[in-house]
């Protein structure tokens, strides 16, 4: 049949359903939304500038927005305010927290607050024994009979990198937190020169031989030693400090980032915070928050702390000064790619234990959370996750937001949160459609509790467009899209709603081959790990990764560490409370031993285990009698006797109860496991699926490039199918019907963009249907004379325009139009088709940027994007009808204006509203819109309505 489809976001939400004969009037229900089921922001305190009354102002309006709670994040501060600066942590300070949490627990909204004034962690009581260090290395060359003339001493340069006022280095003194106008200056990182203390003299002979000079190096640097026959090479290690600074620290908060490597400076962190906060009832703030490890992003990396070498020979069982050329590369590779390993392997445990585990003990100990953004980190990032309370990710890519969320899936954790909307666009052009597009990309990777990238504290008065963060979308009353922000919130709210419930259902498990990437040399001792695209590009796991993504196996990343809590129930993989059905290894060559061995474990007590291409070939790491262990990695593979399956590139091993496949083609081993992916993906739709008491919720997004108005099939065995439309909020119960396959479809309507949640149930539902439409007939233009109100906005309010040719308000004679950032009404009246029983489609066309729908003196809908369509009921209408379209457009044109008058709105310290882009920057290197044209704005149409009628799908 060719039908003509309705093609809005209209689509997914008015389903009918031919699988019940008789509808019934109850709807599936919503669940009910909570605190926690709403997004949340990240709210910056510019200088801790606040006051009682604007922090309440704030709280009211995220509230009336719909945002569940904040997370404080004090920054740098805004100029010709410094008197009302807060010193963080300061008796004022915690007492402006205290409002806030009493002010959250009246407005039901959460608190968490970051445990930085900016990031990373550190601050003023940071003393040199506790700030980040680095390694740092000279080498000398002796023949027998020889002494070393030059001293054994290393002086480290000055370094100053400040991201505001310039200063050199001869006008600061130690420690950096005693100088004035931190504020102005801005540091970034900073090192004092002054030699540096050895940590180690190792001499290195050409027969192999290995001397231990330190103790001979005396307080001046001499060398009391005389090189034996042959030739030597001496290694010198010398601790550096880093230098790196807390970046956009607010006041109070400027100092060195801490040595994440220390327990001890872990600890001495956070016994300040205990010592801040004695005396004060805090028990309602719900979480610590870290912004990302970040040290790393100055000149050279910290890759070190005091205890190194004995935290090194504890844990790899022999001493690392022993090999010191193999860990820079000298030796033969072999060697090097094992000292190499055991290093990173060292800093990733230190990074984990002494930093991450610390924290999470500490707030435990005081019954509060941790959210934590591991990523960036020297470590395997899914062990720095499945530590925390709530992992949180960040970005656009799906692999890497899927890092965070397989930790909490895999670990049993309930939440896992995003930063979202980083800086989606340059500054002011970001749309709430936009917005939702890369909120639809988190929530599909397993993200279900958001936190925007972010919200201000601004005082109520002053003037537009207030306090801005550098690298945001403006979520902020004075942003013309917070009269819609409502909207997103809402979906979003909804979608995590469902999202939040029971437990994730996906199918397998992805070995991470950490230790590979920790063999392959860089241009550093460390690799920083982010997602797939660093540490693992080009690796066997991306692959795999991007195969089982775009062909619809729904998966979770498992570590090393992870693995070994694995369990065999039934033949499935069992971890925390949830089941895989199996766990794919890519290529990998350097495997732990008793990982591998765990594996084989796991089949034998009757799991499937996949090995793609091979099984591993080697034990990571030098230590820890590594011959021993090559040699028991050796029998764990003889245990494996594979044999040809009739199916090409397919090869099984029977262990115990269970099956070790070896395979070329992943799809056909994943089919051998009974492993079947949801081949929705090639209708150009993405899903992600959660499990709760039997019944499977499906959240779905049509991310193709064309309409979906057909059916759909889903992995799960259904009787009924409820449907969920999140944007438009409209529920019943979906056709649904078996393919020959035995396969249950569900019939969709989605448009470009559109996302539905199903939930299949088991049993028959007998309830209201969905109820899908089509067009009939050809559109019908609304034409006339539309009156243009502009009613809220600035810098001045337009008079009144009339148009018969709907077009960007910024082509009206109005004086004001080209510069109006705000919201205009559009009016006008149309005729009832000659089809009065019919409910009507109407379409707006274009429209910038977002659109409230008004009939009759009826909302009906608040639009935000790309399609801007909506249902008008048919006992709405009437022969004349009332059409009044409310239009809301970004800040830009605002800022244009205020760019274009020389108005100073850039007044921030340290980061100073900078551009995305290099060509949006004037010549103070700051973001300029002066040079932009207006950008179009309103109601650009057509406006048409058509007649809608209800189709049986079959």
């Amino acid at each position: 049949m060719n039908r003509k489809y309705l093609k809005a976001s209209l689509l997914g939400s008015m389903l009918a359903v031919t699988s019940f004969v008789s509808a019934q009037t109850s709807k599936p229900e919503w669940p009910k939304i909570t605190q926690q089921n709403k997004p949340w922001t990240r709210w910056w305190w510019e200088g801790s500038a606040v006051n009682n009354q604007d922090l309440t102002w704030m709280l009211e309006e995220y509230s009336k927005a719909g945002l569940g709670g904040v997370e404080i994040t004090p920054i740098y501060g805004v100029k010709g305010y410094e008197k009302q600066f807060l010193n963080f942590l300061s008796p004022e300070w915690t007492n402006a927290l205290k409002h806030t949490l009493e002010e959250g627990k009246r407005l039901d909204l959460g608190v968490d607050m970051a445990q930085a004034s900016g990031w990373p962690f550190g601050g003023p009581w940071v003393g040199n024994e506790d700030a980040s260090k680095y390694i740092a290395f000279k080498n000398y060359i002796l023949k027998g009979g020889e002494k070393l003339k030059e001293a054994v001493l290393y002086n480290q340069p000055a370094l100053v990198r400040t991201v505001g006022e310039r200063i050199d280095i001869s006008k600061l003194k130690e420690p950096i937190a005693s100088n004035p106008n931190l504020q102005l200056h801005a540091f970034d990182q900073v090192r004092f020169p002054k030699a540096l203390p050895l940590q180690a003299l190792m001499a290195y002979s050409d027969k192999g031989q290995t001397v231990d000079l330190t103790s001979k190096v005396d307080a001046n640097g001499i060398l009391n030693w005389t090189a034996p026959a042959g030739e030597w090479t001496l290694y010198a290690a010398f601790m550096g400090w880093h230098g790196k600074m807390v970046e956009r620290a607010g006041p109070g908060g400027e100092g060195y980032a801490i040595d994440h490597f220390s327990r001890q400076a872990t600890s001495n962190f956070l016994k300040y915070f205990d010592e801040q906060f004695k005396g004060h009832d805090l028990s309602s703030l719900r979480a610590f928050f870290n912004d990302s490890y970040e040290v790393d992003d100055a000149q050279g990396e910290a890759n070190w702390t005091p205890k190194f070498f004995e935290e090194f020979r504890k844990r790899r069982g022999y001493d690392l000064k022993n090999y010191l050329p193999a860990l820079f590369a000298k030796d033969v590779q072999d060697k090097n790619q094992r000292v190499l390993t055991d290093y990173r392997e060292t800093i990733s445990d230190l990074l984990l234990e002494n930093y991450t585990e610390t924290w999470h003990q500490w707030a435990s100990s005081r019954k509060a959370l941790i959210r934590n953004q591991a990523h960036g980190s020297p470590a395997n990032i899914l062990d720095l996750y499945a530590a925390t309370d709530i992992p949180e990710i960040e970005g656009t890519d799906i692999l890497r937001i899927k890092f965070a969320s397989s930790a909490a899936h895999v670990t049993g954790k309930p939440l896992a949160s995003s930063e979202s909307a980083t800086w989606e666009n340059e500054h002011f052009l970001s749309k709430l459609g936009d917005i939702k597009k890369a909120m639809d990309l988190f929530l599909l990777g397993g993200v279900n509790h958001t936190f925007y990238h972010g919200a201000n504290y601004t005082p109520k008065n002053d003037p537009w467009p207030g306090w801005l963060f550098y690298a945001a979308v403006h979520f902020t009353p004075n942003n013309p899209f917070w009269k819609d922000f409502g909207k997103l919130n809402n979906y979003v709210a909804r979608a995590q709603s469902f999202l939040q419930l029971g437990k994730p259902s996906n199918d397998v498990l992805l070995y991470l081959p950490i230790y590979d990437s920790f063999a392959t040399p860089g241009r550093s001792l460390l690799q920083h790990y982010d997602g797939l695209e660093k540490g693992f590009k080009g690796n066997s796991v991306e692959e795999n990764a991007k195969n089982l993504e775009e062909k619809g196996y729904s998966f979770d990343f498992i570590s090393d560490r992870q693995i070994y809590n694995l369990a065999t129930l039934d033949s499935l993989i069992k971890t925390a409370d949830i089941t895989y059905k199996t766990i794919v290894v890519p290529q990998t060559r350097f495997m732990p031993l008793a990982t591998y061995q765990k594996l084989v474990d796991l089949a034998r007590s009757g799991s499937k285990v996949i090995f793609f291409k091979s099984t591993p070939d080697d034990v990571p790491g030098l230590g820890n009698f590594l011959e021993q262990r090559r040699a028991d990695f050796k029998h764990v593979t003889k245990q494996l006797a594979f044999s040809g399956t009739g199916v090409s590139g397919l090869k099984k091993a029977s262990v115990g109860k269970g099956t070790v496949y070896v395979t070329d083609d992943l799809d056909k081993a994943l089919k051998a496991a009974s492993v079947q992916p949801e081949s929705m993906v090639h209708q150009g739709l993405q899903f992600i699926r959660r499990k709760n008491n039997g019944a499977y919720y499906y959240f779905i997004l049509n991310s193709g490039n064309k309409e979906i108005n057909e059916w759909v099939p889903v992995g799960t065995s259904a009787a009924s199918v409820a449907m969920f439309n999140p944007m438009t909020e409209k529920s019943g119960y979906a056709a649904i019907r078996r393919s020959s396959g035995n396969t249950t479809e569900v019939y969709l309507q989605l448009a470009k963009g559109e996302s539905c949640i199903l939930e299949t149930s088991e049993s028959p539902v007998n309830g209201a249907p969905y109820t899908y439409r089509e067009v009939q007939g050809t559109a019908i233009p609304i034409n006339g004379e539309w009156t243009v109100n502009f009613i809220t906005g600035g810098p001045t309010i337009p008079k009144e325009s009339k148009t018969k040719t709907l077009a960007s308000w910024t082509t009206f004679t109005s004086e004001g139009v080209k510069d109006f950032s705000g919201t205009a009404k559009y009016s006008t009246h149309f005729k009832r088709p000659t089809t009065p029983s019919s409910n009507l489609l109407l379409d707006l066309g274009k429209v910038e940027e977002s659109a409230r729908v008004v009939v009759n003196g009826q909302e009906l809908a608040t639009l935000l994007g790309p399609a801007y369509q909506v249902e008008i009921p048919a006992n709405l209408m009437k022969k004349k009808n009332k059409l009044e379209i409310f239009i809301t457009n970004s800040m830009a044109n605002r800022v244009i204006y205020l760019d274009r008058n020389k108005v100073n709105w850039k007044k921030f310290y340290n980061t100073n509203m900078p551009p995305r882009r290099r060509e949006n920057a004037g010549k103070d290197g700051l973001f300029t819109a002066a040079n932009w044209e207006p950008l179009q704005s309103g109601l650009i149409g057509p406006v048409t309505i058509t007649p809608l009628t209800t189709i049986n799908p079959k």
